[in-house]
């Protein structure tokens, strides 16, 4: 068994479902301090709920130290960070009679390795370790700041994990020139898809006020419901913009409505609506709010309306570190790697917000959050080996 799979057993046997971490994270300290890492704990959120936050950096050695020194001043540049981010929690496993096997004791079958969080996403952290030991085993005297970051929050409300960590980080004016997050990125193979962006996600939680009354006298009530017909038909017909050559045209979706008191006679006092729009950089939060007011206005309606603004847009452009990820793929796996800004969000969200350059790139995804989640065996050693390529390419492009 290779060291990736061992290391990724021991994660997978933890059972850390948001915001439980269960003891992942002082395993990889354990792996990171003997290779010069410093470990901090930046825990957050309120008790009994605590959330477990990991920021692991190595910083320069005594070697590569006298190695600059022996630079001219004119060659001397501050050296480049690196991060490998990801997360420890993972969803619920849902009815244990309903798996194969125990959610959290990795079994092995037809290949496949089973377990919760097996792809999303235990084996690409253990796969950043391996990685990281391998080519500091290579390259002790690396130009490259290496550091890893890891929540327990990501699966769940993300509000006391990645983003806390982002903002100490903005405090202590620490700077991240590239990141990598461990997602499951890829369709069929490790390495056939990567994400370089995402789509900003913005909720709204509508209430529309109208008259309760009875079914067999209309006349003297309002509803709500039938008031709001014509505007969700006006709303749902609606181009919010036409995208561009990264991300898909914005989107706007109905995600719940309620309205009634349960009765089927009574004509309901009010309506909830709960929308989202995942949107792309053609379109901006303040844009697509006032879009829709105005349809909401033009219908005469009365409401309320509250806005949630989950994660702004980003987008690495190819450069550095979307090249360097290119190129090991293809080393690797002699696959040319789409570029994509599709899905749903993630923690990139927020380090996009302190770093210039992030991208996604993990094993297949179509097991995620599913009974029986897997992740074929013959995608772990490629994950691992990708990661130590981009650090390799990385740190070559420092040197020169």
């Amino acid at each position: 068994m290779s060291a990736t799979l061992r290391l990724a057993e021991q994660l997978l046997a933890c059972q850390s479902v948001t915001p439980l971490d269960a003891g992942c994270q002082d395993i990889i300290a354990a792996r990171l301090a003997p290779l010069g890492f410093t470990c901090e704990s930046l825990n957050s959120g309120p008790a009994g709920e605590r959330v477990s936050n990991l920021w692991a950096k190595r910083l320069e050695t005594p070697e590569n130290k006298a190695q600059a020194a022996t630079k001219t001043i004119a060659s001397q540049r501050p050296r480049k960070t690196v991060v490998l981010a990801g997360h420890t929690d993972v969803v619920p496993t849902g009815p244990l009679h309903t798996w194969a096997s125990a959610p959290f004791a990795p079994s092995y079958r037809d290949g496949r390795m089973y377990a919760r969080g097996a792809s999303d996403m235990k084996t690409s952290i253990a796969a950043f370790v391996v990685a990281i030991e391998e080519f500091l085993a290579a390259q002790p005297d690396t130009a490259l700041n290496i550091a890893v970051l890891l929540t327990s929050d990501e699966e769940g409300p993300a509000v006391d994990g990645t983003v806390v960590v982002c903002n100490r980080l903005r405090e202590r004016r620490e700077t991240i020139d590239y990141c990598i997050v461990g997602e499951p990125t890829a369709v069929a193979r490790t390495g056939d898809m990567i994400k370089n962006g995402r789509r900003g996600s913005m909720s709204g939680k509508l209430c529309i006020q109208g008259v309760q009354g009875h079914v067999a006298y209309p006349h003297l009530a309002n509803n709500p419901i039938h008031r709001w017909a014509p505007a969700l038909a006006e709303l749902v017909a609606m181009e919010w913009d036409g995208g561009n050559a990264y991300f898909q045209p914005t989107s706007w979706q109905v995600s719940n409505i309620h309205a009634g008191t349960g009765a089927g006679n009574v004509i309901p006092g009010d309506l909830v609506v709960d929308f989202n729009f995942r949107f792309s950089t053609e379109s901006t939060p303040e844009s697509l709010q006032q879009r829709l007011t105005r349809v909401l206005e033009r219908h005469e309606l009365e409401y309320d309306l509250s806005w949630t603004i989950q994660g702004m847009p980003f987008l690495t452009a190819p450069g550095p570190l979307v090249d360097a990820a290119r190129a090991a793929i293809q080393a690797e796996t002699g696959l040319h790697t789409e570029l994509s800004t599709t899905g749903g969000t993630s923690d990139g969200r927020f380090l996009a917000q302190i770093c210039p350059e992030v991208i996604e790139l993990g094993p297949p995804n179509a097991s995620i959050h599913k009974i029986d989640e897997y992740i074929h065996v013959a995608d772990v050693e490629p994950l691992k080996n990708i990661y130590r390529r981009i650090l390799e390419i990385l740190d070559a492009r420092e040197r020169a």
